[in-house]
């Protein structure tokens, strides 16, 4: 592996200062509570073109100790909203992060995780655009990430053919639903788990690697179709004459407005980029779609009927030699009726567009939802609380 020597202070003291700077950002974003380091502080406020003189063995002690007391204090998932919050995320910041605890003598479950997370995130911004899913083999993967994990000596390890067998069940899902009740993403991390320090051997650093770049590709494109089925059948919906929807199952209201739906529902694009998870955020939009699924089966569209002509008997003789207002004059009042409605209707609409144009309606993004009152989602690792059964 490239991994830099860190075994003596001149070669710790540079790597503990190119992370320090991440690391306080992190804990301020995140809130954890951690007093800076004063020699890491300085050091790294010194200018980068002047590196910072080593200082005494007990500094780098000290240095390596709030590193450490950070490793343990930063979970995963603040990792990745932090990488992934924080504008374009820097390459070398992702290989520092990944030198740094593929380094460690010993290394935790935290350590396996974000390592993992590392890994695909420098895999996808450097693998080519074009890629196809079929076309992104194991050797590929390992080329990508040669500079952070050396040259593979063996290929793929075989005893991870289970990775294979779960990208082939994946591949065979129609809906966030199905991957989920399948337990997809949980059964790749339990294989993940169960390797111990096998899982830090360069070759199953590449398998997972591309593993996890394949799942969550297919984890977005999935929940994507699932937002754009629900907001399809929210437009038919309306199209019925339905404005509110029983959304209990979904932790809704059971008469929850369909634009309120429609309008969370377009905050969820843009909000779900953090890594796939299948806590709760996505339990919510997966019961969301059947609810809209079980609405449109309970309001069926209504059948359009051709118009029959009335009876001969039912048809009067029209009038001779009279004028439809002499004949009928109860028809003079009517149209005039008719007339003075169309003017009020065309003045509105008229209204109605000049509003429109000058009041565009905005959408917020990111972590809220759109709506004063609207609820507040995070993505997280909690462990999933959602029982496909119980949602129909």
């Amino acid at each position: 592996m490239t991994i830099p020597s860190a075994n003596s202070s001149a070669g710790a003291w540079p790597n503990l200062v190119s992370l320090y700077p991440a690391y306080s950002a992190l804990a301020r974003e995140s809130a954890i509570e951690m007093q800076p380091c004063p020699e890491l502080e300085e050091a790294a406020a010194s200018s980068a073109d002047v590196p910072s003189a080593v200082p005494s063995a007990e500094a780098v002690v000290g240095a390596e100790e709030w590193v450490a007391a950070m490793d343990e204090r930063i979970q995963p998932h603040q990792l990745r909203q932090f990488l992934q919050t924080s504008g374009p995320v820097n390459e070398e910041v992702l290989q520092q992060l990944l030198a740094h605890h593929l380094g460690k003598q010993q290394r935790t479950d935290l350590d396996r995780d974000k390592v993992d997370f590392l890994l695909v995130q420098l895999f996808s911004q450097r693998a080519p655009s074009n890629v196809s899913d079929s076309g992104l083999n194991f050797e590929t993967v390992a080329q990508v990430l040669e500079p952070v994990l050396g040259a593979m000596e063996t290929g793929e390890p075989q005893w991870l053919d289970p990775l294979n067998e779960l990208l082939s069940e994946a591949n065979r899902a129609k809906s966030l639903k199905w991957l989920f009740t399948n337990r997809i993403i949980e059964r790749g991390r339990e294989l993940k788990h169960s390797c111990g320090e096998k899982f830090f051997d360069p070759a199953a650093l590449a398998a997972f690697t591309r593993f996890g770049f394949l799942l969550r590709r297919k984890f977005f494109r999935l929940m994507h179709q699932d937002l754009n089925v629900i907001l399809d059948g929210l437009r038919e919906l309306e199209g019925r004459g339905v404005e509110v929807l029983d959304c209990r199952k979904a932790q809704f209201s059971a008469d929850e407005p369909i634009n309120r739906l429609r309008m969370i529902c377009q905050s969820w694009k843009v909000m779900f980029h953090a890594e796939y998870s299948s806590g709760q955020p996505l339990c919510i939009l997966v019961d969301l779609r059947t609810a809209v699924e079980a609405a449109l089966t309970q309001n069926p569209k209504p059948v359009e009927l051709d118009p029959q002509p009335l009876p001969e008997s039912e048809l009067k003789p029209e009038p001779k030699n009279e004028s439809l207002a002499e004949a009928q004059p109860e028809l003079k009042a009517k149209a005039a009726a008719a007339d003075a409605g169309a003017a009020v209707a065309n003045a509105e609409d008229a209204g109605a567009g000049a509003h429109a144009d000058a009041v565009p309606v905005t959408i917020e993004t990111g972590a809220g939802v759109a709506g004063n009152d609207a609820r507040e989602f995070d993505v997280s690792d909690a462990p999933p609380t959602w029982d496909g059964d119980a949602s129909g």
